[in-house]
């Protein structure tokens, strides 16, 4: 049982780190977009839901990657902040190629969310790939 038990306290500090990051990369990535996803979705509007999510989700990708490479609690926090970054990169790279993307996703459209959700989802695949340190 003691065995068992010994990765607990581990666990736990990472767990609560991971979940404070994903806190803070909700309220810097909805900062950061031109649009306000928690606004949209409270008022139903499912675009704004289907990128958000692709995007937490795109987020969550390499943050789990750097959870199992981390050596301690400063690599945790250092590539969980690479990860944020460049899911934001993301999102204005998106807008460079699409400059009334906020005002689609605002407006309902799908088609927009969902090449904004796919892109960022993209790039936490391949975030969380390229952390082999």
């Amino acid at each position: 049982m003691t065995s068992t038990l010994a990765g607990l306290f581990d666990f736990l500090v990472f767990f609560v780190i991971a979940v404070v990051l994903v806190a803070l990369y909700l309220g810097i990535y909805t900062l950061a977009t031109m649009h306000n996803e928690f606004a949209l979705i409270r008022r139903n509007v499912v675009s704004a839901s289907t990128a958000l999510g692709f995007s937490l989700v795109g987020f969550a990708l390499p943050l789990g990657s750097a959870i199992v490479h981390a050596q301690g609690i400063v690599d945790l926090l250092v590539w969980g902040l690479v990860a944020l970054a460049v899911q934001i990169v993301v999102y204005w790279l998106v807008r460079i190629v699409m400059p009334n993307l906020s005002q689609r996703i605002a407006g309902g459209e799908m088609a927009a969310a969902l090449f904004l959700g796919a892109s960022s989802l993209s790039a936490g695949i391949i975030n969380a790939a390229s952390m082999t340190f």
